[in-house]
């Protein structure tokens, strides 16, 4: 059994390119806390203003620029900052332009969204413009919507359930992903292959920095083949220079040169189309149905670098696949719904409409079968391993221990009855904002006491095992479609579905450069009122200066129109109008969910997964090939195309050039490189940029 569950090579020489230190400090300091004052000043809204334009989040590039200048304005003052100052700034840096990917910089670009979408046409046309609760967004003839104002006060009640939310996410971050991270890392054993990027970008900031140790003594390729170790001049810096230097050029021509533009011309002028190049109009004649494109990124190649090779080749199988199925399910009468013309955004709704969404409701289930079943087979082989390496010590270890002291630990009962408060505290709240649905109690305690936890640690392990993530699609959904909740405030209130695996690697990547954990928590408590009133005023003064979406950001508009379409579908499924009987609505009245569930597919979807893992694993292929794969199922190829050519190019010709060692261990600095230039770009150029909107009013 042990051996039918071990990691592949390739993992476990991620494993072995950086080991945690043997002491930990703690980096919290004023340093710190200026650091969140000045991304969330001068970073966050050039990171907003980028994402709505492109598409593409620069949360790690700004908090790369905000460690690089720190670190250069305390060098010359003679006072260098320690590695861990670096590490736990740069995770300062991050927590300020956290954001979904569609609505960067903090939490308030998910109201500016409510507003959008209680007008949009798609709402409109399902009869919900004003079906939506004060509680979630003002009416959309409300001053607060019309004039584009946030600091209106029927904004109150949605900012203040949008903090009460940020506080309750903060609590089960550091409850429950710490939880999982002593369990897959300490206990299991996983290697995280994902977790050097950004230890090696900080380490090499370190080394930069200090440069009386400008040789270091390391094993290379060679010293280990012949057991001995030599002098080598480190390679990391010089390797993050390139990356930069290489960022700082694209990121004039994807972010530059539009910005500026704007200035003076009604519509930016783009030399590189955002958010992508879409094709699907010119390959429908060969792919009809398939929604085809590129995203032109030089940092995907990058990406595809970084990332375990098989994973990314799983990834590329299976998307396509779906590219060529499309075609074959049109030709069969299956995908109706798409007709000539259409681009990405309609043909991928069409898609999901007719088929996709209910093969991915199955394949998710079949994905839930098979984490499920891994996940037991390999805890069970881990804790038999050892149970035995115990046995033949002849010691007394306890399992639940820290293997290492000084880092920050904290008792796990602790950590459990935090998530337990915050958990509880969070279903009231659910409960008192959905009026139909007192059914819901049962499901919601199933949220959060079994799915959560379920899921939080399944992904722990994904993330340990291949450096990806994965998400059981409509498990909410079907939770309130068995559950017969009623109205649509059932998908609008916060619902507890959350996975918090990320925080595993999150805690993996501060322990490989000896940071105590308590300087993180620290640091979460400062940065979390700032980015919360600073996200409201730069998001206020954004949206009120300019409609969001239109022309200025192409990719709000092609992201945002598509994610109204498929919200008000779900929407209107349980919709209750002013005069029906909320006992007499049934799910299926809806006539898009009609034509959207599909149990046939659904069943033919769970068979699929389920049979594709089989048949992989049975033929002995990688592990990571099978949870690549699991990865791009229902994924668009826009990306997948600049990421495989990444990952062949690492593979067959980086790797033989300067060998598998030396490419993995610095690869990781070439792409944190390569964020940092692009992020120095985009801030100089769309601080211009926001200039204008400032002055306009002026009549001077």
């Amino acid at each position: 059994m042990a051996k039918a569950v071990s990691l592949d090579k390739e993992v476990q020489l991620y494993r072995s390119l950086l080991e945690p230190p043997e002491e930990f400090s703690d980096g919290f300091g004023w340093s710190t806390v200026i650091g969140i004052f000045f991304c969330g000043l001068i970073m966050m809204p050039g990171g907003i203003y980028l994402g709505l334009m492109t598409g593409v989040s620069v949360g790690a590039a700004t908090s790369w620029v905000t460690v690089i200048l720190f670190m250069e304005v305390a060098r010359r003052a003679m006072k260098p900052m320690s590695k861990q100052n670096l590490v736990v700034l740069l995770h300062a840096a991050t927590i300020m332009m956290a954001g979904h990917l569609f609505f960067p910089g903090g939490p308030m670009g998910w109201l500016v969204y409510r507003a959008y979408i209680v007008g949009s046409e798609a709402a409109r046309d399902a009869g919900l413009t004003f079906a939506f609760p004060e509680w979630f967004c003002p009416a959309p003839d409300s001053p607060a919507v019309t004039e584009r104002n946030l600091l209106h006060r029927a904004w109150l009640i949605p900012i203040a359930l949008t903090g009460f939310m940020s506080l309750i996410g903060l609590v089960k971050r550091y409850s429950l992903g710490y939880l999982f991270f002593r369990l897959t890392s300490d206990i299991e054993n996983l290697p995280f292959p994902m977790a050097p990027v950004a230890a090696q970008g900080a380490l090499a900031l370190a080394e930069a920095d200090n440069t009386t140790t400008a040789e270091e003594t390391e094993e290379d390729e060679i010293g280990l083949i012949k057991g001995v170790k030599r002098k080598k001049k480190t390679t990391r810096w010089r390797v993050f220079s390139l990356g930069a230097t290489i960022g700082v050029v694209f990121g004039m021509f994807q972010v530059g040169i539009p910005a500026i533009t704007s200035l003076f011309l009604s519509k930016p002028f783009y030399l590189i189309p955002q958010p992508f190049v879409d094709t699907t109009t010119l390959t429908e004649s060969v792919l009809p149905a398939s929604p085809t494109g590129v995203v032109v990124d030089i940092g995907v190649i990058f990406l595809g670098f970084v990332l375990p090779f098989w994973s990314v080749i799983g990834t590329f199988c299976a998307i396509v696949i779906s590219t060529l199925l499309n075609p074959i399910l049109h030709y069969q009468g299956i995908l109706t719904t798409w007709q000539p013309g259409m681009d990405t955004v309609n043909a991928t709704y069409s898609n999901g409409i007719d088929f996709w969404m209910s093969f991915t409701i199955g394949s998710g289930l079949g994905i839930a079968l098979v984490c499920i079943f891994s996940m037991l087979r390999d805890v069970r082989a881990r804790f038999r391993e050892f149970a035995k390496t115990r046995s033949e010590q002849s010691v007394r270890t306890d399992l639940w221990t820290p293997p290492r002291k000084g880092r920050g630990d904290y008792p796990l009962w602790i950590a459990a009855a935090l998530y337990s408060v915050s958990a509880l505290a969070l279903i009231f709240v659910c409960y008192k904002l959905i009026p139909y649905s007192p059914g819901i109690v049962p499901f919601l305690l199933i949220f959060s006491f079994v799915y959560n936890p379920f899921i939080s640690y399944v992904n722990a392990r994904l993330m340990g095992i291949s450096g990806q993530n994965v998400d059981i699609p409509f498990v909410k959904e079907g939770a309130f479609f068995l559950s017969g909740a009623k109205g649509i405030e059932i998908w609008l209130a916060p619902i507890p579905v959350e996975n918090y695996g990320y925080m595993a690697q999150s805690f993996r990547t501060n322990e490989l450069t000896g940071v105590r954990f308590w300087s993180l928590i620290k640091t979460d408590i400062v940065a979390l009122p700032v980015l919360f009133f600073l996200s409201l005023i730069f998001w206020a003064f954004m949206w009120h200066s300019d409609a969001i979406p239109s022309n200025i950001f192409p990719a709000a508009q092609v992201n945002w129109e598509l994610m109204a379409k498929n919200n008000v579908l779900l929407f209107s499924s349980t919709y209750v109008a002013p005069d029906e009987d909320p006992n007499e609505k049934s799910v299926m009245d809806s006539e898009l969910m009609q034509r959207a569930i599909h149990p046939k597919v659904i069943v033919s979807g769970f068979i699929a997964c389920v049979t594709v893992y089989g048949v992989l694993a049975i033929l002995g292929f990688p592990i990571m090939l099978i949870y690549g794969m699991i990865r791009g199922l229902g994924a668009l190829p826009h990306t997948m195309v600049l990421e495989i050519v990444g990952a062949m190019l690492g593979r067959y010709y980086f790797q033989k050039r300067y060998g598998p060692i030396n490419f993995l261990r610095n690869a990781p600095a070439l792409l944190a490189g390569y964020f940092t230039g692009v992020g120095l770009i985009s801030m100089a150029t769309i601080a211009i940029k926001l200039i204008k909107p400032a002055i306009s009013g002026d009549p001077f």
